[in-house]
């Protein structure tokens, strides 16, 4: 695996279903994958400064073993719902709303191939998060 970066549909894809299996062989506790600010709604990719009050959280899914993490709204749970009747192979094993927090935690198990993870967690940012299909994607730790 040599880039870690990807803005289109086929080749964020590639670039997950190669992490997913990066992942694997290295035995390593997890992989990030993140939004890229400038792509992500309500971020201000020009702060440096910590998340502003107000300001949304950069999108990201973990992927360990055969779970996916995320956090998300309320509104983003109920598109991820949505999504998963494309993944029936796919199931929410547990959400969790944490009393400090505004949205939940959802885990997300997942028993299938590389190329099928990968789709799911390219369409997982996008209708989760309602991204637009060319947004850009990093795999930020593996």
């Amino acid at each position: 695996m040599t880039r870690f970066d990807a803005a289109d549909a086929a080749g964020r894809r590639k670039l997950f279903a190669e992490a997913v299996l990066a992942h694997r062989n290295r035995g390593s506790p997890f992989l990030t994958v993140e939004v890229d600010p400038a792509d992500a709604p309500g971020v201000d990719d020009d702060d440096d400064e910590d998340e502003d009050e107000g300001e949304a959280p950069i999108p990201w899914i973990q992927f360990a073993e055969e779970t996916f993490n995320l956090d998300c709204t309320e509104a983003e749970l109920g598109r991820l719902k949505d999504l998963l009747s494309e993944f029936p192979e796919f199931r929410i094993e547990r959400i969790e709303r944490p009393d400090e927090a505004e949205g939940a935690n959802v885990r997300v198990t997942a028993r299938s191939d590389a190329s099928r993870l990968g789709q799911f967690l390219d369409r997982a940012l996008q209708a989760t998060y309602d991204l637009d299909d060319d947004y850009r994607a990093w795999v930020t730790e593996l």
